[in-house]
Protein backbone atom coordinates (compact mmCIF):
# COMPACT_ATOMS: atom_id res chain seq x y z
CA UNK A 1 0.00 0.00 0.00
CA UNK A 2 3.01 2.31 0.39
CA UNK A 3 3.12 3.00 -3.37
CA UNK A 4 -0.59 3.70 -3.70
CA UNK A 5 -2.83 6.45 -2.39
CA UNK A 6 -4.80 5.46 0.69
CA UNK A 7 -7.61 7.98 1.17
CA UNK A 8 -8.16 8.76 4.82
CA UNK A 9 -4.96 6.98 5.85
CA UNK A 10 -4.59 3.29 6.58
CA UNK A 11 -6.90 1.38 8.90
CA UNK A 12 -7.48 -2.30 9.44
CA UNK A 13 -10.28 -4.81 9.20
CA UNK A 14 -9.06 -7.96 10.85
CA UNK A 15 -5.58 -8.67 9.48
CA UNK A 16 -6.27 -6.64 6.33
CA UNK A 17 -4.79 -3.15 5.92
CA UNK A 18 -7.22 -0.91 4.04
CA UNK A 19 -7.67 2.74 3.16
CA UNK A 20 -10.05 4.31 5.67
CA UNK A 21 -12.29 5.61 2.88
CA UNK A 22 -13.71 2.65 0.99
CA UNK A 23 -16.75 2.09 -1.18
CA UNK A 24 -20.19 0.59 -0.61
CA UNK A 25 -21.44 -1.06 -3.81
CA UNK A 26 -25.14 -1.44 -3.02
CA UNK A 27 -26.26 1.28 -5.45
CA UNK A 28 -24.61 -0.38 -8.45
CA UNK A 29 -27.76 -2.25 -9.42
CA UNK A 30 -30.75 0.03 -9.76
CA UNK A 31 -30.71 2.63 -12.57
CA UNK A 32 -27.10 1.82 -13.43
CA UNK A 33 -25.80 0.17 -16.60
CA UNK A 34 -23.06 -2.44 -16.46
CA UNK A 35 -20.72 0.01 -18.18
CA UNK A 36 -21.44 2.80 -15.68
CA UNK A 37 -21.03 0.42 -12.75
CA UNK A 38 -17.68 -0.76 -14.09
CA UNK A 39 -16.50 2.83 -14.56
CA UNK A 40 -17.34 3.71 -10.95
CA UNK A 41 -15.63 0.61 -9.56
CA UNK A 42 -12.49 1.09 -11.62
CA UNK A 43 -12.28 4.77 -10.70
CA UNK A 44 -12.62 3.88 -7.02
CA UNK A 45 -9.66 1.51 -7.26
CA UNK A 46 -7.66 4.12 -9.20
CA UNK A 47 -8.23 6.56 -6.35
CA UNK A 48 -6.89 4.12 -3.77
CA UNK A 49 -10.03 2.35 -2.55
CA UNK A 50 -9.20 -1.21 -1.55
CA UNK A 51 -12.19 -1.97 0.68
CA UNK A 52 -15.43 -2.69 -1.18
CA UNK A 53 -18.61 -3.64 0.65
CA UNK A 54 -21.19 -5.83 -1.10
CA UNK A 55 -23.70 -8.67 -0.56
CA UNK A 56 -25.26 -11.44 -2.61
CA UNK A 57 -28.68 -9.94 -1.82
CA UNK A 58 -27.81 -6.74 -3.66
CA UNK A 59 -29.48 -7.23 -6.96
CA UNK A 60 -29.87 -10.23 -6.36
CA UNK A 61 -26.25 -11.11 -6.98
CA UNK A 62 -25.98 -8.56 -9.77
CA UNK A 63 -23.76 -6.22 -7.78
CA UNK A 64 -21.36 -9.07 -7.04
CA UNK A 65 -21.28 -10.04 -10.70
CA UNK A 66 -20.60 -6.43 -11.70
CA UNK A 67 -17.71 -6.24 -9.24
CA UNK A 68 -16.22 -9.38 -10.77
CA UNK A 69 -16.74 -8.16 -14.32
CA UNK A 70 -15.11 -4.79 -13.58
CA UNK A 71 -12.23 -5.75 -11.32
CA UNK A 72 -11.25 -9.42 -11.75
CA UNK A 73 -8.52 -10.47 -11.67
CA UNK A 74 -8.58 -8.56 -8.42
CA UNK A 75 -5.75 -6.34 -7.16
CA UNK A 76 -3.72 -8.14 -4.51
CA UNK A 77 -4.64 -5.63 -1.82
CA UNK A 78 -8.38 -5.49 -2.54
CA UNK A 79 -10.53 -6.53 0.43
CA UNK A 80 -14.07 -7.47 -0.55
CA UNK A 81 -16.44 -7.59 2.41
CA UNK A 82 -19.88 -9.15 2.14
CA UNK A 83 -22.80 -9.75 4.45
CA UNK A 84 -25.36 -12.48 5.01
CA UNK A 85 -28.70 -12.60 6.81
CA UNK A 86 -31.13 -11.41 4.13
CA UNK A 87 -32.34 -12.43 0.67
CA UNK A 88 -33.54 -10.38 -2.26
CA UNK A 89 -37.27 -10.35 -3.07
CA UNK A 90 -37.68 -7.24 -5.21
CA UNK A 91 -40.80 -6.25 -3.29
CA UNK A 92 -41.50 -2.68 -2.22
CA UNK A 93 -40.88 -0.71 -0.12
CA UNK A 94 -38.20 -3.10 1.21
CA UNK A 95 -36.91 -5.52 -1.46
CA UNK A 96 -35.46 -7.89 1.11
CA UNK A 97 -36.60 -10.66 3.42
CA UNK A 98 -34.88 -12.19 6.43
CA UNK A 99 -32.56 -15.15 5.80
CA UNK A 100 -31.23 -15.76 9.30
CA UNK A 101 -31.12 -19.54 9.55
CA UNK A 102 -27.68 -21.17 9.55
CA UNK A 103 -28.32 -22.99 6.27
CA UNK A 104 -29.30 -19.67 4.67
CA UNK A 105 -26.13 -18.02 5.93
CA UNK A 106 -24.06 -20.78 4.35
CA UNK A 107 -25.98 -20.59 1.08
CA UNK A 108 -25.37 -16.83 0.90
CA UNK A 109 -21.62 -17.32 1.35
CA UNK A 110 -21.66 -19.91 -1.44
CA UNK A 111 -23.48 -17.38 -3.62
CA UNK A 112 -20.79 -14.78 -2.85
CA UNK A 113 -18.00 -17.16 -3.77
CA UNK A 114 -19.61 -18.11 -7.07
CA UNK A 115 -20.74 -14.60 -8.06
CA UNK A 116 -17.48 -12.90 -7.12
CA UNK A 117 -15.24 -15.67 -8.42
CA UNK A 118 -13.42 -16.01 -5.11
CA UNK A 119 -12.09 -19.01 -3.22
CA UNK A 120 -12.58 -17.13 0.04
CA UNK A 121 -14.44 -13.96 0.99
CA UNK A 122 -12.01 -11.94 3.15
CA UNK A 123 -14.66 -10.76 5.63
CA UNK A 124 -18.36 -11.63 5.94
CA UNK A 125 -20.71 -9.72 8.21
CA UNK A 126 -23.57 -11.50 9.92
CA UNK A 127 -26.44 -9.07 9.55
CA UNK A 128 -28.65 -9.57 12.56
CA UNK A 129 -32.07 -7.96 12.76
CA UNK A 130 -31.85 -6.68 16.33
CA UNK A 131 -31.93 -2.99 15.39
CA UNK A 132 -34.15 -1.08 12.98
CA UNK A 133 -35.10 0.43 10.74
CA UNK A 134 -35.91 -2.20 8.14
CA UNK A 135 -36.30 -5.94 8.36
CA UNK A 136 -37.60 -7.77 11.37
CA UNK A 137 -37.21 -11.44 12.22
CA UNK A 138 -40.39 -13.45 12.68
CA UNK A 139 -41.23 -17.12 13.06
CA UNK A 140 -38.40 -19.46 12.11
CA UNK A 141 -36.28 -16.43 11.25
CA UNK A 142 -35.80 -15.72 14.96
CA UNK A 143 -32.50 -17.55 15.34
CA UNK A 144 -30.23 -17.72 18.36
CA UNK A 145 -26.97 -15.84 17.95
CA UNK A 146 -24.90 -18.83 19.05
CA UNK A 147 -26.37 -21.02 16.31
CA UNK A 148 -25.54 -18.37 13.70
CA UNK A 149 -22.01 -17.86 14.96
CA UNK A 150 -21.39 -21.60 15.00
CA UNK A 151 -22.15 -21.68 11.27
CA UNK A 152 -19.99 -18.63 10.59
CA UNK A 153 -17.10 -20.17 12.52
CA UNK A 154 -17.50 -23.40 10.55
CA UNK A 155 -17.33 -21.42 7.29
CA UNK A 156 -14.18 -19.70 8.54
CA UNK A 157 -12.63 -23.01 9.58
CA UNK A 158 -13.38 -24.39 6.12
CA UNK A 159 -11.58 -21.43 4.54
CA UNK A 160 -14.65 -20.08 2.76
CA UNK A 161 -14.51 -16.82 4.71
CA UNK A 162 -11.48 -15.13 6.18
CA UNK A 163 -13.03 -13.34 9.14
CA UNK A 164 -16.38 -12.63 10.77
CA UNK A 165 -18.10 -9.30 11.27
CA UNK A 166 -21.51 -8.48 12.69
CA UNK A 167 -24.12 -5.89 11.76
CA UNK A 168 -27.23 -4.23 13.18
CA UNK A 169 -26.54 -5.28 16.76
CA UNK A 170 -26.80 -3.56 20.14
CA UNK A 171 -23.91 -3.60 22.59
CA UNK A 172 -25.09 -6.67 24.48
CA UNK A 173 -25.23 -8.77 21.32
CA UNK A 174 -21.77 -7.61 20.28
CA UNK A 175 -20.42 -8.63 23.67
CA UNK A 176 -21.93 -12.10 23.26
CA UNK A 177 -20.35 -12.39 19.82
CA UNK A 178 -16.83 -11.27 20.74
CA UNK A 179 -15.49 -14.76 21.56
CA UNK A 180 -16.07 -15.70 17.90
CA UNK A 181 -13.31 -13.25 16.92
CA UNK A 182 -15.37 -10.39 15.51
CA UNK A 183 -13.26 -8.07 13.31
CA UNK A 184 -15.80 -5.39 12.37
CA UNK A 185 -19.20 -3.99 13.28
CA UNK A 186 -21.62 -2.35 10.85
CA UNK A 187 -24.31 -0.32 12.58
CA UNK A 188 -26.27 2.80 11.67
CA UNK A 189 -24.31 5.77 12.96
CA UNK A 190 -23.67 9.36 11.97
CA UNK A 191 -23.00 12.82 13.37
CA UNK A 192 -26.73 13.24 13.96
CA UNK A 193 -27.50 9.68 15.10
CA UNK A 194 -25.20 8.51 17.86
CA UNK A 195 -27.44 5.99 19.54
CA UNK A 196 -24.65 3.42 19.10
CA UNK A 197 -21.91 5.48 20.74
CA UNK A 198 -21.36 2.87 23.46
CA UNK A 199 -21.03 0.13 20.87
CA UNK A 200 -18.46 2.20 19.00
CA UNK A 201 -16.55 2.73 22.24
CA UNK A 202 -16.56 -1.01 22.91
CA UNK A 203 -15.11 -1.66 19.45
CA UNK A 204 -12.42 0.96 19.96
CA UNK A 205 -11.50 -0.53 23.35
CA UNK A 206 -10.63 -3.95 21.97
CA UNK A 207 -6.96 -4.92 21.74
CA UNK A 208 -4.61 -3.63 19.07
CA UNK A 209 -6.29 -1.18 16.72
CA UNK A 210 -9.71 -2.26 17.93
CA UNK A 211 -12.60 -3.73 16.00
CA UNK A 212 -13.29 -1.88 12.76
CA UNK A 213 -16.34 0.37 13.03
CA UNK A 214 -18.01 0.61 9.62
CA UNK A 215 -21.11 2.82 9.91
CA UNK A 216 -23.99 2.60 7.49
CA UNK A 217 -26.25 5.65 7.03
CA UNK A 218 -23.08 7.71 7.73
CA UNK A 219 -24.87 10.85 6.57
CA UNK A 220 -28.17 10.04 8.25
CA UNK A 221 -31.01 8.06 6.78
CA UNK A 222 -32.89 8.94 3.62
CA UNK A 223 -36.00 7.44 5.20
CA UNK A 224 -38.73 9.97 6.00
CA UNK A 225 -38.57 11.40 9.49
CA UNK A 226 -34.92 10.58 10.13
CA UNK A 227 -32.30 13.34 10.51
CA UNK A 228 -29.82 14.06 7.74
CA UNK A 229 -26.33 15.41 8.33
CA UNK A 230 -26.58 17.81 5.40
CA UNK A 231 -29.62 19.51 6.96
CA UNK A 232 -27.73 20.46 10.13
CA UNK A 233 -26.96 24.18 10.46
CA UNK A 234 -23.58 23.68 12.17
CA UNK A 235 -22.50 21.29 9.41
CA UNK A 236 -23.58 23.77 6.75
CA UNK A 237 -21.70 26.62 8.46
CA UNK A 238 -18.46 24.65 8.70
CA UNK A 239 -18.80 23.44 5.11
CA UNK A 240 -19.14 27.04 3.99
CA UNK A 241 -16.11 28.11 5.99
CA UNK A 242 -13.97 25.35 4.47
CA UNK A 243 -15.37 25.51 0.95
CA UNK A 244 -16.44 21.87 0.97
CA UNK A 245 -19.79 20.09 0.94
CA UNK A 246 -21.84 19.28 4.05
CA UNK A 247 -21.49 15.58 3.23
CA UNK A 248 -17.72 15.90 3.28
CA UNK A 249 -17.89 17.56 6.70
CA UNK A 250 -20.09 14.76 8.04
CA UNK A 251 -17.78 12.05 6.72
CA UNK A 252 -14.63 13.87 7.87
CA UNK A 253 -16.08 14.10 11.38
CA UNK A 254 -16.56 10.32 11.41
CA UNK A 255 -12.90 9.79 10.49
CA UNK A 256 -11.77 12.23 13.19
CA UNK A 257 -14.12 10.91 15.87
CA UNK A 258 -12.68 7.40 16.17
CA UNK A 259 -9.49 5.98 14.65
CA UNK A 260 -11.05 2.54 14.09
CA UNK A 261 -13.75 3.99 11.80
CA UNK A 262 -13.76 2.87 8.15
CA UNK A 263 -16.10 4.57 5.68
CA UNK A 264 -17.95 2.87 2.83
CA UNK A 265 -20.07 5.65 1.29
CA UNK A 266 -21.95 4.44 -1.77
CA UNK A 267 -22.81 6.10 -5.05
CA UNK A 268 -23.48 5.29 -8.69
CA UNK A 269 -21.79 8.52 -9.87
CA UNK A 270 -18.09 9.05 -10.52
CA UNK A 271 -18.40 12.73 -9.57
CA UNK A 272 -20.02 11.80 -6.25
CA UNK A 273 -17.44 9.07 -5.72
CA UNK A 274 -14.65 11.61 -6.15
CA UNK A 275 -16.40 13.96 -3.73
CA UNK A 276 -16.66 11.20 -1.13
CA UNK A 277 -13.01 10.23 -1.49
CA UNK A 278 -12.10 13.91 -1.32
CA UNK A 279 -13.31 13.75 2.28
CA UNK A 280 -9.87 12.43 3.09
CA UNK A 281 -8.43 15.86 2.32
CA UNK A 282 -10.86 17.77 4.57
CA UNK A 283 -9.00 18.96 7.67
CA UNK A 284 -11.28 19.80 10.56
CA UNK A 285 -9.78 22.10 13.17
CA UNK A 286 -10.11 21.31 16.86
CA UNK A 287 -12.68 24.09 17.08
CA UNK A 288 -14.74 22.68 14.24
CA UNK A 289 -14.64 19.21 15.76
CA UNK A 290 -15.82 20.62 19.12
CA UNK A 291 -18.73 22.38 17.40
CA UNK A 292 -19.67 19.18 15.61
CA UNK A 293 -19.32 17.07 18.76
CA UNK A 294 -21.82 19.37 20.42
CA UNK A 295 -24.38 18.62 17.70
CA UNK A 296 -24.91 15.20 19.20
CA UNK A 297 -24.07 16.11 22.76
CA UNK A 298 -21.07 13.79 22.75
CA UNK A 299 -17.73 14.74 24.20
CA UNK A 300 -14.70 14.39 21.97
CA UNK A 301 -13.13 10.93 22.38
CA UNK A 302 -9.90 10.56 24.32
CA UNK A 303 -7.01 8.64 22.84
Amino acid sequence: MADKPHPGGIGSIGTNAVARVGYGAMQLFEATSEQDAAAVLRRAVELGVNHIDTASFYGPGEVNRRIREALAPYPDDLVIVSKVGARYTGEQPIPLAAAQRPAELRAAVEDDLRQLGLDRVPVVNLRRLDLGPGLQAEGDQVVDLDDQLAEMIALRDEGKIGAIGISSVPLEVLRRALPAGIVCVQNAYSLVDRAQEETLAACKAQGGEGIAWVPFFPLGSSLPGFPKVSDNAVVADIAGELGVTPAQVGLAWLLAHAPNTLLIPGTRSIAHLEENIGTADVALSAGAIARLDAVGGVEAPTT
